[in-house]
């Protein structure tokens, strides 16, 4: 009996969409007349693909059947000559399509470098990349989705409330499989992570701990092994050249007035590498299959948001539709963007309602802030001056006018693609504290990367040394740092600064909806705000090499008569008078 492969694999009752397109491949399928037995669905039509190994069937699904299931009879000659069943189950009620927003504080782990918590899965058979050795810079090292479940406390320790794990899909191909950044399956988790049935019990056990969970998804490109890749149902799902051209990562085109029609065709069509083909998402079944394979997986899993990987590249109307229906099904489910841009107007133009393209809504929730990204790293780097310093912070958050909701964009100091932090000040213990302390406190929804909490370090490079494993996180490790025993003193301090942080934002829930008031940096000082009527939190950043006395009459407007304060640093109060002396190259958080 041929083997028939569905996607999606099944469905559910109770779906707003209630037409649901199954792509069914077997070898010579188009042969076979196609019909179905099902006491409730019907099947609206069936299309051929242009390759015969691959029909469409288009299924309508009442809103409220029970659950059941679909035979499809392959037929020759009026004779019945095999079966395949397909699934309707029972909508399970939920505890995640939460959302986030900036009241959650997000961890991005990679998860092949962050902990092994079973060896067993580390190499497996028939799957290209065959060798898993912890000192190839780039190969599999054998993190997996035990390791992450084994330190879920640790997590929830540092007040986390968001997970963001970078992609955990099957990834087959040749060479560098470990970045998840390659799908060569779309419904499959990859075996050396683990099972779907394992992701989907790490989202659950992360739910119980109160902990969402951010899943990493493409939907510019697949891998060059990707079943659907080596066996296109269509040509069409494919953007091609005479010979392979790269894309510019231009992003500006998409909206310069004055860009020509060959610069936005190569951002957007050409291939992001040579073994990253570029999908043409114009295309209306691969379009319909991506949409799919998205609001599949956040029923079967119960994921909370969606970080969108190359969100500029891909055919920008074709995400607007995605991410309508998307929101249209989940409405609390959140969806944001990798814009990895120069310029707030070209950042703030991807998100919804925008004001720099007010006839164009992309129903986007937020963004990658890179914009605050620049300011800050560049900013404790450099010297004040009239755009430089906190002025820059400042300066671009003044731009904030731009977005309709601007508490929506994810913030970060580093990522699995940027030099780390800690390495970007130099080893500077009070630029790095500071930088932590704004992150946390300003506006956004701020997102630490895994390692950041023991100051692990690094520039990025050919050699991944962003992505090196989390010490402890191997049975082999000499050291374990998940431990306070395995830190050092300056990591434990670290870490507890991140603890700190971390559990005052979950522990004051009004941080979520809490306005952002900022003074004009002045002698390489910086003051802001985060209040709301019953609650405020004042930040005081001193840049300088010596002690600096802050007049505090400037800040009456918001300190409104206050006289004593919290440290929530310290948990020591402070009694505040005409003036504050600031220590050299310090942060203040006081809490009135």
């Amino acid at each position: 009996m041929p083997v028939v492969v569905a996607e999606p694999a099944n469905w559910w009752t109770g779906m707003q969409n209630r037409e649901v397109e199954v792509l069914l491949s077997s070898p010579g399928i188009q042969d076979y007349q196609l019909a179905i037995k099902s006491q409730e669905v019907k099947m609206i039509r069936v299309e051929s693909a242009p390759n015969r190994d691959f029909v469409y069937a288009i299924l309508e699904i009442p809103q409220n059947m029970k659950a059941g299931e679909v035979t499809f009879m392959f037929s020759q000659k009026g004779k019945l000559k095999f079966t395949h069943t397909w699934p309707v189950y029972q909508r399970e009620k939920s505890s995640g399509h939460q959302g986030i927003d900036s009241g959650d504080l997000i961890y991005l782990l990679f998860p092949d470098r962050f902990a092994n918590g079973d060896a067993s899965n580390d190499v497996v058979s028939g799957m290209h990349e065959s060798i898993c050795d912890r000192t190839a810079p780039k190969g599999r090292h054998g993190g997996d989705l035990a390791g992450i479940s084994q330190h879920l406390d640790y997590i929830s320790e540092l007040g986390i409330t968001a997970l963001w794990l970078n992609p955990v899909l099957e990834n087959n191909q040749d060479y560098e499989s470990y970045h998840g950044y390659a799908a060569t399956n779309s419904y499959k988790i990859d075996p050396r992570f683990g099972t779907n049935e394992q992701f989907k019990t790490l989202v659950n056990d992360c739910h119980t701990r109160g902990i969402k969970v951010i899943w990493d998804v493409v939907y510019n490109h697949w891998g060059s092994r990707h079943r659907l890749f080596e066996n296109l149902p269509d040509s069409n799902w494919v953007h091609w050249f005479d010979a392979f051209t790269r894309t510019s990562y231009r992003a500006e085109v998409l909206m310069d007035p004055y860009a020509s029609n060959s610069d936005k065709k190569q951002m957007t069509d050409a291939w992001f590498d040579k073994h990253m083909p570029d999908l043409n998402q114009q295309d209306p079944h691969l379009a319909r299959y991506l949409i799919q394979n998205s609001i599949w997986w956040i029923e079967y899993a119960g994921l909370d948001a969606f970080r969108i990987d190359t969100y500029a590249y891909p055919d920008q109307q074709f995400m607007k539709t995605l991410n309508e229906a998307i929101r249209k099904e989940y409405p609390q489910f959140v969806l944001f963007g990798e814009t990895w841009v120069q310029g707030t107007p070209i950042q703030s133009w991807f998100t919804d309602q925008s004001y720099v393209k007010k006839d164009y809504s992309s129903a986007l929730h937020g963004v990658t802030d890179f914009q605050l990204f620049y300011a800050i790293q560049k900013g404790l780097n450099e010297n004040f001056g009239w755009e430089e310093g906190f002025r820059r912070i400042e300066l671009t958050l003044s731009q904030d006018i731009l977005y309709d909701k601007p508490e929506m964009l994810v913030t970060f100091l580093d990522n699995h693609d940027l030099s780390r932090f800690y390495s970007m000040v130099n080893e500077d213990d009070a630029k790095f504290k500071m930088g932590l302390c704004l992150l946390y406190t300003l506006r956004g929804i701020p997102s630490i990367y895994y390692g950041t909490e023991i100051l692990m370090k690094n520039y990025a490079d050919p050699d991944a040394k962003v992505r090196e494993d989390f010490p402890g996180g191997w049975a082999a490790d000499g050291i374990n740092k998940f431990s306070s025993t395995g830190r050092n003193t300056k990591e434990n301090a670290t870490f507890e600064l991140c603890k700190t942080l971390g559990n005052w934002r979950k522990n004051n829930p009004w941080i979520a909806t809490a306005q952002l008031m900022q003074f004009v940096p002045d002698e390489n000082t910086y003051v802001y705000f985060r209040y709301d009527k019953d609650h405020t939190l004042m930040c005081i950043c001193n840049g300088n090499d010596q002690n600096k006395d802050l007049n505090l009459a400037r800040f009456e407007e918001r300190i409104q008569g206050h006289e004593m304060t919290k440290d929530i640093l310290s948990g020591s109060p402070i009694k505040l008078g005409e003036k504050i002396t600031m220590q050299p190259k310090s942060v203040l958080l006081l809490e009135f």
